[in-house]
């Protein structure tokens, strides 16, 4: 044991306080807007894998873990958080110590509640083994690659994955205070009162700290806390002027095309790979995801322009620049997080004529077109064409356009192209992940 160590560090006693101080001042949380992954969560409390959380910081893990915490009752688990400055020096080693302890302080509980587990190294064998026991452990963390395939490996398909995002969209409103309408009942004054908190959505996104507390300058705090925090002290980087560079033109930029190779250019960085790199980066840390082109070609998929999402519109707002607002954008990565939410399987379309379809869903056969109006005709005609062209060629018989109004459905060669409110849609979506969870 080094002087270093978790248990040298940190006198008995004081790790007891430390458990019983984590432990109350998790019973104080405030469980706040019930989360639409809670339902997710409980389902998977009937088995005895593990359950992994991850997501991005502040996206509500902890308040997830609270809501379910208050489902099993005070004595019925063991809470832990990794990201107390007082575990300086734990080692997956200390796992036996620290079970004992808890068991010490709490008596004999048979649910073991983790945050933050990513700042353990070899986090994965301790749990794995305490599972084995008959734990039942719920984890979460800051890091995709709590979702990866080396921890499948690791725990050998003994887990159940979370995403957790920021609000959707119904969690937004609910969190404004405002009672949801049935479906099929709503008003002219509910629909004009959904756009005005549609607007407020893809202006402020859905991370709650940002929300409860306005005046403070959370956002830019979190970016910066991914950034310098868990890519650039984790992945030891050197050229962080380039990273903090390609972050910010990403976020500046939702719903954007980029190439590698541009992007390597633009940041005078001397490979394509370290791009890449960067870019897996910023994905794994939750603050992007990029789309690939759909195409029967492998290559092609490779090679072509990604698509980059931010993981909030609020967040990409506060961080990055704009010469105007591009209401259509921001709508359509409004629109990415919803799919996102049920499905990793997206593409974009490069359709005959340069065309451009905004997401396909190869499962579902899914062709989904976003735009802010398609009130002029010009704008009408170029998203009916790009749909029309991409149904004709993957041999699919109906397209949505996401749009600020329901309209009469259109007719095209292939088939029928459905034109609906976004924010009806969002909610929609909302309710049959719901359903499905």
């Amino acid at each position: 044991m080094t002087e270093h160590s978790w248990r040298a560090r940190w006198p008995i006693e004081q790790r007891r306080v430390t458990l019983l101080e984590q432990f109350e001042a998790f019973q104080r949380q405030d469980v706040g807007v019930r989360r639409t992954a809670l339902d997710e969560v409980l389902r998977a409390s009937a088995s005895p894998h593990v359950v992994v959380i991850s997501g991005l910081r502040r996206a509500g893990k902890s308040t997830l873990l609270a809501q379910l915490a208050a489902t099993l009752g005070a004595d019925a688990y063991y809470y832990v958080n990794f990201e107390d400055e007082r575990f300086l020096g734990f080692a997956a080693e200390d796992a036996n110590d620290l079970v004992g302890l808890l068991a010490e302080v709490f008596g004999e509980r048979r649910v073991l509640v983790i945050d933050e587990v990513q700042n353990v190294a070899g986090w994965e064998r301790f749990v794995r083994r305490f599972m084995d026991m008959g734990l039942k452990i719920y984890v979460t963390g800051s890091n995709a690659s709590l979702l990866s395939r080396d921890l499948g490996t690791r725990l050998t398909g003994r887990y159940v994955p979370i995403e957790l995002f920021p609000f959707s969209f119904t969690e937004f409103v609910r969190f404004r205070g405002y009672t949801l309408p049935d479906a099929g009942r709503q008003k002219t004054m509910d629909a004009a009162r959904l756009q005005g908190y549609l607007a407020e959505y893809a202006r402020l996104g859905g991370i709650p700290d940002v929300l409860k507390y306005p005046e403070l300058p959370l956002a830019r705090t979190l970016y910066d806390d991914v950034l310098y925090r868990d890519i650039v002290a984790r992945h030891r980087i050197a050229e962080v002027r380039a990273l903090k560079e390609l972050a910010y033109t990403l976020m500046s930029n939702p719903s954007g095309l980029v190439s590698f190779n541009k992007l390597k250019e633009q940041l005078q960085l001397g490979s394509v790979n370290t791009v890449k790199s960067y870019m897996e980066f910023l994905e794994s840390s939750w603050l992007l995801f990029t789309v690939n082109v759909y195409d029967f070609s492998v290559k092609r998929q490779q090679v072509a322009p990604k698509k980059t999402f931010a993981i909030d519109t609020g967040l990409a707002q506060a961080v990055g620049f704009r010469f105007s607002p591009n209401t259509g954008k921001i709508l359509e990565n409004l629109v990415f997080l919803a799919l996102r939410r049920r499905s990793s399987g997206i593409y974009y379309i490069a359709s005959r004529g340069s065309y451009e379809v905004d997401f396909y869903l190869p499962e579902g056969r899914e062709l989904i077109q976003v735009a802010q109006s398609i009130e002029l005709p010009a704008t009408r005609e170029r998203e009916v064409r790009a749909l029309a062209d991409a149904m004709h060629d993957l041999g699919v018989a109906h397209g949505l356009i996401l749009t600020d109004r329901d309209a009469e459905p259109i007719e095209v060669d292939s088939g029928v192209i459905e034109v609906r409110a976004v924010a009806d849609w969002l909610l929609g979506a909302d309710r049959g992940l719901s359903r499905e969870a």
